[in-house]
């Protein structure tokens, strides 16, 4: 790397340059008011960095990175009660459970960094190896081994690129692909996305409204959020718990936090049943592109009343309501965000690890932890 690049590593968001939002105009998940939620409301396991990038000391970049101790949690997912899930946990908590993340491990997207003019692909490269391994130093310092430093979430075409220069020698692993719904020009109303539904999938419409009859949705004020913050936290919980892989839970006061802090870019959607909520769920306006973001539901409302294909629906019509270009769904139950028109896009992230022996083998063993996903892609559109 060139010297006149250097970067400098922030603890606290109060410190941050005052050019930090300028540069990270485009993406509100490294603005300030989001890196503050992260600061006062991070999961209990994480520790946040903010790092500020350099050429000449004009300040032109920033990123993301997070720590994560996973002997800190309660579980790593709750899916497969049998013997692969003990070994899982023993090989976690001894070779795995320090791991440094270079980005943001609680969202989907290539959100880790930006940059205040084109970059090329070898600094991006360089600049996020240096700050990594600066990283484990200042761990390495209080006596904490990093076991894992993974890069995370990149579109295919940059992974390809940052392949050719300093991540050449990182296994390049993908898990699930990113649910991406792009929104037709000429779906102006909620009646539009319907009509171009073919007639299963329009009945599977009708059908889920019908189940859902009796359910009060609305956006909740941040008022509202406080008065419900067990309540909210106690459905995200059940959700995370039952997920098949956990690295993290959010903090109690995470969603309080994110309305106080972002307003109105941050909605929470409340769904009652006979005056008691029974689920939720959470976007975040980024741009033109509308994030879809955390959960929860009482599990037999949400069989009884189809809750959660719901909740995608009104994601959908939010996003068609008010201009969006695509909706973010994320990882996670793809075949049914694939009936409602999401389509898988394939990341990559990079990682490697400190042990010699187990970084020559981190691909078989990446493999064995993690089985092959076998789903069904659904085509709803006409």
């Amino acid at each position: 790397m060139h010297y006149n690049y250097s970067f400098k590593i922030y603890t606290t968001v109060s410190n941050l340059p005052d050019s930090w939002n300028q540069i990270a105009t485009e993406n509100k998940f490294l603005q300030t008011a989001y890196l503050r939620v992260l600061e006062e409301s991070a999961p209990s396991n994480m520790e946040c960095f903010y790092i500020g990038i350099f050429k000449d000391h004009k300040h032109i970049g920033v990123a993301l990175a997070q720590y994560l101790n996973l002997n800190k949690l309660e579980s790593f997912g709750e899916r497969d009660k049998c013997f692969k899930t003990a070994i899982r946990n023993f090989v976690f908590k001894n070779f795995a459970s320090h791991v440094l993340f270079m980005g943001n491990n609680m969202i989907t997207g290539q959100n880790g960094y930006a940059f205040s003019k084109e970059m090329n692909f070898e600094t991006i490269s360089k600049i996020n190896l240096n700050c990594a391994i600066e990283l484990t130093n200042y761990f390495k310092k209080q006596s904490i081994k990093i076991h894992i430093v993974s890069f995370k979430d990149f579109y295919k075409e940059c992974a390809v690129e940052l392949k050719k220069f300093s991540f050449n020698p990182f296994y390049e692993f993908r898990t699930q692909p990113n649910m991406i719904l792009k929104l037709q020009n000429d779906w102006k109303t909620n009646e539009d996305y319907i009509g171009a539904l073919t007639k299963k999938y329009r009945d599977q419409f009708k059908r889920s409204q019908k189940k859902c009859e009796g359910i009060e949705i609305r956006e909740l004020d941040l008022e509202e959020i406080e008065k419900l913050e067990s309540r909210i936290y106690e459905l995200y919980h059940f959700v995370a718990k039952h997920a098949p892989f956990n690295t993290f839970f959010l903090a109690k006061n995470h969603f309080t936090t994110f309305k106080r802090q972002l307003k109105e870019q941050f909605v929470v959607v409340g769904y009652f049943l006979d005056e008691k909520l029974v689920g939720f769920h959470t976007l975040l306006l980024n741009g033109n592109v509308l994030e879809t973001y955390f959960l929860g539901y009482d599990e037999q409302v949400q069989k009884e009343k189809m809750l959660y294909l719901n909740m995608l629906y009104n994601m959908t019509f939010y996003a068609i309501q008010n201009q969006f270009k695509k909706i973010i769904f994320g990882r996670t139950a793809l075949e049914i965000k694939s009936s409602i028109g999401a389509k898988p896009i394939t990341m990559s992230g990079f990682l490697y690890h400190k042990n010699k022996w187990i970084n020559k083998n981190i691909d078989k063993i990446f493999k064995n932890l993690e089985p092959e996903l076998v789903w069904q892609q659904r085509h709803p559109f006409k």
